[in-house]
């Protein structure tokens, strides 16, 4: 894989980790637009989305590690205690609860997710239709609540929400916002509480990934590739975070709708045209 590749992907899947357009779904888009050999090698394909899934991860560990260890010290205390008392605490085991049917569908549905639901033509679906939910809710819900008003079943929702989110085109900050925008929470809350939701999802599937991924050996010659790939990553995530938090502070979700809707009908006219076809 050419350096410039590893560069592409890695800002790729920075950009689009936490803006709500699907990071998964890019990183398949990209590679089959310019028809690029990574997605002819699962092995190296599944090695290569390690790198990027932990170089994001890190991106965001530093961007939010004040709040990291603020409720992971709560997370203890309240264990130590067996009660919760304070918010750092209740929001600590929401997000440890939220982080659950994510992680239980993914290790149920990693096979059928890798291997049929990847397909350009249903992920421009996806971006589209969940593009339209989130404008609708986003537009229909008054700003009101804040992360401290987060209740359990907010919490459960949300969870859920991040469970569809498996569905390349589909956006796991996406629909995570959404589903918090549904329930009440003003903007900024609900993009925090979504970014601070994917450090475990993401770390802990990048852990066991990166066991895998250990086991298997990596990829003769792909050691510079993997390393920029990280780092681009890790940097356009952790930017995109301090940009998102700020703008959403004052403005809606609209432009990233609006790129949805353009990526979607791109797609679908660079199949229509034959340019690519519309399954990998």
């Amino acid at each position: 894989m050419p350096i410039y590749q590893a560069l592409v992907l890695g800002i790729t899947q920075g950009l689009t980790e936490f803006a709500p357009v699907s990071s998964s779904g890019h990183l398949i888009l990209v590679p089959w637009l310019f028809h690029w050999t990574i997605l002819n090698n699962p092995h190296l394909n599944k090695t290569f989305d390690v790198a990027l899934h932990m170089g994001t991860f890190f991106g965001a560990l530093i961007y939010f590690w004040n709040d990291v260890v603020t409720y992971i010290r709560a997370l203890f205390r309240s264990i130590a205690r067996r009660s919760v008392t304070t918010v750092e605490e209740r929001l600590a085991w929401f997000i440890v609860i939220g982080t659950i049917p994510g992680a239980l569908t993914g290790a149920a549905l990693e096979t059928v997710i890798e291997d049929k639901l990847g397909q350009p033509w249903l992920i421009a679906v996806m971006l589209v239709v969940f593009g339209i939910l989130l404008f609708i809710v986003d537009k229909m819900v008054s700003d009101e609540r804040e992360l401290a008003d987060l209740t359990l079943a907010d919490t459960v929702m949300i969870g859920i929400a991040q469970a569809i989110a498996l569905q390349p085109g589909v956006s796991r900050s996406g629909v995570t916002i959404t589903a918090a925008r549904a329930r009440g929470m003003d903007r900024e809350a609900a993009a925090r509480f979504s970014f601070l939701l994917a450090l475990p999802i993401i770390g802990g599937a990048g852990l066991l990934k990166t066991i895998e991924t250990a086991k298997n050996g990596l990829p003769s010659g792909f050691a510079a590739p993997f390393f920029w790939g990280f780092v681009a990553s890790g940097i356009s995530g952790f930017l995109v975070i301090w940009a998102i938090l700020g703008y959403v502070r004052r403005h809606d979700f609209t432009p990233f709708v609006i790129y949805r809707f353009a990526a979607a009908i791109t797609v679908a006219i660079i199949i229509i045209a034959g340019v690519r076809n519309a399954t990998l």
